[in-house]
C-alpha cells in the first residue's frame, strides 16, 4: 500500500496557512494538473485528484484540526468524507464548483464548461450525531440507526412518471442525458459535455406525473441503516457513508450520510487523546505503607501495587490499556493519578492518633521503630 503524501506538501503550504492561502495554492496546483491540460496523462490525473483530496480536508476547519492531530488516520477512509483511492473526477467537479466558477465544473470559468459531474441531480447530504461510550469507542461497534430522508418514490420508483407509458425518450439529448458543444478557449477548441437542459440529465421526458410524489420522484421515508464505527474515533470526528443520504433527482446519485461522533461522559475515566485517565483515591495510611488495589479499565478490573510512600500526584501507567488509533496499530495507555483522601470529620480517638503522628514527625527521613505499627493502626482506623 502506497503511503499518502502530506496534504500541506501537496498544496505547497505550511500548517499556519490561512484559508485564502490554501485556496490559492489549490487553484494553482489544480490548474497545473487539470486533465484538459494533460490529456491521457494518468500521473497528472492522480496529482489532480490528490490535490483535490488535500484541499477537501484543509479547507474544512474541523477536518483540518483532525488531520493536524491524527494525521491521515483522522480523515482517511470513512473518517474523512472522501477517501483518496475512491475519489474520482465526478467527486471533484461536484464538490468544488465554487472554487473556480459558478458552473457545473470547477473549471467552467477557465475551460468553458468541460463536463457535468453526473447524470441528473445529486441528492443532498444528511448529517446525524451518534453518541458512543468509551467502551464502544475502544472496541468499535456496529449500529443500526433509523434515518428519515428523501427516498425514491415507492409508487414510481424515482421516475416521477404516472406509469411506464408516461415516459418517453428526451428529444433534445436522444436519451443520453447529455449534450455536447464545441467551444473555443485559450487552450484551443474544446468539446464540452453538460447535462441536457430539457430533461436535466435524466434522458427522459415525462408526459404525466406520479400522483404520489407529484413528479419529484422522491418521498420522505424512514430507513434503517447499518453503520460500522471503527475503534478509536473521537468527539467531533465525522464518518461518511457514500450514497446513504437523500435520493437524487432525475436519475442523479444519492447524497452521503455524514455521521458525527459524540462521546458520552464516563463516570470513571477522562480521555486525553488515546490515553485514559483514572483518579485513584487512597487514604494516607495506604499511601504511606503501600498496598494493592483493584482499578477499573476499559477491559475490566486489574490489580496494581502501590509502593510505600507514594505521594499525591504520583502517576502509574498501564501500558496499552487506553484507546487505539483510528485505523492504526498502536494503543494509548491508562494513567492512574494518585489522590490522597483526607477525612473531614474525626473522632476524639482519631484526633489523638493524628496528634501523636504529628508529634512523632512520621514523615521524617529516619522514622522511629514503632512508627510502622502506628500507621497500621491508622490504616485499621480508616478501613
Amino acid at each position: 500500500m502506497t503511503q499518502k503524501r502530506d496534504y500541506y506538501e501537496i498544496l505547497g503550504v505550511n500548517k499556519n496557512a490561512d484559508q485564502i492561502t490554501i485556496k490559492k495554492a489549490y487553484r494553482k496546483v489544480a490548474l497545473k494538473f487539470h486533465p484538459d491540460r494533460n490529456p491521457d496523462n494518468k500521473e497528472a490525473e492522480e496529482n489532480f485528484k490528490e490535490a483535490a483530496e488535500a484541499y477537501e480536508v484543509l479547507s474544512d476547519e474541523q477536518k483540518k484540526a483532525r488531520y493536524d492531530r491524527y494525521g491521515h488516520a483522522g480523515v482517511s477512509g470513512n473518517a474523512g468524507g472522501f477517501s483518496g483511492g475512491s475519489m474520482n473526477m465526478d467527486d471533484i467537479f461536484e464538490h468544488f464548483g465554487d472554487i473556480f466558477g459558478d458552473g457545473g465544473s470547477p473549471f467552467d470559468s477557465f475551460f468553458g464548461g468541460r463536463r457535468t459531474s453526473s447524470r441528473g441531480q445529486r441528492g443532498s447530504n444528511l448529517r446525524i450525531k451518534v453518541a458512543l461510550t468509551l467502551e464502544e469507542i475502544a472496541k468499535g461497534i456496529s449500529k443500526k440507526i433509523k434515518v428519515k430522508k428523501q427516498s425514491n418514490c415507492s409508487q414510481c420508483g424515482g421516475s416521477g412518471a404516472k406509469d411506464a407509458s408516461s415516459i418517453s425518450t428526451c428529444n433534445t439529448c436522444r436519451g443520453s442525458g447529455y449534450v455536447r458543444q464545441v467551444k473555443s478557449t485559450f487552450l484551443g477548441q474544446m468539446q464540452t459535455t453538460t447535462a441536457c437542459p430539457t430533461c436535466k440529465g435524466s434522458g427522459q421526458s415525462v408526459t404525466a406525473v406520479c400522483t404520489k410524489c407529484k413528479g419529484d420522484g422522491r418521498q420522505y421515508a424512514e430507513e434503517t441503516v447499518d453503520i460500522e464505527i471503527p475503534p478509536g474515533v473521537a468527539e467531533g470526528m465525522q464518518l461518511s457513508m457514500r450514497g446513504k443520504g437523500n435520493a437524487g433527482k432525475s436519475g442523479g446519485s444519492a447524497g452521503d450520510l455524514l455521521i458525527v461522533i459524540e462521546e458520552i461522559e464516563h463516570e470513571s475515566f477522562n480521555r486525553d487523546g488515546n490515553n485514559i485517565i483514572y483518579d485513584l483515591f487512597l487514604n494516607f495510611a495506604d499511601a504511606a505503607l503501600g498496598t494493592s488495589v483493584q482499578v477499573p479499565t476499559l477491559d475490566g478490573k486489574v490489580k496494581i501495587k502501590i509502593p510505600p510512600g507514594s505521594p499525591a500526584g504520583k502517576i502509574f501507567r498501564l501500558k496499552g490499556k487506553g484507546l487505539p488509533e483510528v485505523q492504526g496499530y498502536r494503543k494509548g495507555d491508562q494513567l492512574i493519578n494518585v489522590n490522597i483522601w483526607t477525612p473531614k470529620k474525626l473522632t476524639s480517638e482519631e484526633k489523638k492518633l493524628l496528634e501523636k503522628m504529628k508529634a512523632m514527625q512520621g514523615f521524617a527521613p529516619a522514622p522511629e521503630k514503632n512508627e510502622k505499627g502506628f500507621f497500621e493502626r491508622m490504616k485499621d482506623m480508616f478501613e
